[in-house]
C-alpha cells in the first residue's frame, strides 16, 4: 500500500498506508486523525481540510480548480504549496506523500 505521512499540529508525524481511490482528506479522517474538520465532505466548498503539501510532492498534484483557488484564498494560513486535502486523490504515484495540517482559522 501506498505511504501518506501527516504532520499534525504537534508536530507529531504519522505514516499512514493510504487507499487508493480515497482523497488525502478521506484518508486522514479514516485513520482517526480529527485534526482536519471537512465539514462540506469533500465537496470543495470550505476550507477546513486545508494542508501544506511538502515540496517534494507538491508538482506531482494535478492542478486546483478555481473553487480551490478561491476557498484557499479566505484562509490565513494560505502558502505556496496549500491545496485542499478533499481536493488531492491518493493513489501509488503519490507513495510517501507528506502534507501538514494548515493551523485552524
Amino acid at each position: 500500500m501506498p505511504k501518506l505521512i501527516v504532520v499534525l499540529r504537534d508536530g507529531e508525524e504519522r505514516v499512514l498506508d493510504g487507499e487508493t481511490g480515497l482523497s488525502v482528506m478521506e484518508n486522514i479522517r479514516d485513520a482517526g486523525i480529527d485534526e482536519i474538520l471537512a465539514l462540506c465532505g469533500g465537496n470543495c466548498s470550505c476550507a477546513t481540510c486545508h494542508v501544506h503539501v511538502d515540496p517534494e510532492h507538491f508538482a506531482k498534484l494535478k492542478p486546483m480548480s478555481e473553487d480551490e483557488n478561491d476557498l484557499l484564498d479566505s484562509t490565513s494560513e494560505r502558502d505556496a504549496t496549500s491545496r485542499l486535502s478533499c481536493q488531492i486523490q491518493f493513489g501509488p504515484q503519490l507513495d510517501g506523500l507528506k502534507v501538514r495540517i494548515a493551523e485552524e482559522d
